[in-house]
């Protein structure tokens, strides 16, 4: 009973961590594609868009204003 328990209990908090850990991991990736333009180029051709410099710059522009904290 007690094994059983600890397993479940294990489980949850195992998922309550790496919840957190990739939340903290994405918003950090988020920062870099801020002040990295290649990062974010290769995020938009890996979505099937290709941004010229206009529309790259308006990007960072709305991620600079878009608080990632």
């Amino acid at each position: 009973m007690w094994t059983t328990i600890f397993i479940i209990l294990a489980l949850i908090i195992g998922i309550v961590i790496g919840f957190a850990g990739g939340v903290f991991y994405l918003r950090k990736q988020m920062e870099k594609m801020q002040t990295d333009p290649q990062m974010l180029q290769k995020m938009a051709k890996q979505m099937g868009y290709n941004l010229n410099g206009k529309q790259m710059q308006k990007a960072q522009q709305m991620m600079k204003n878009k608080k990632f904290k």
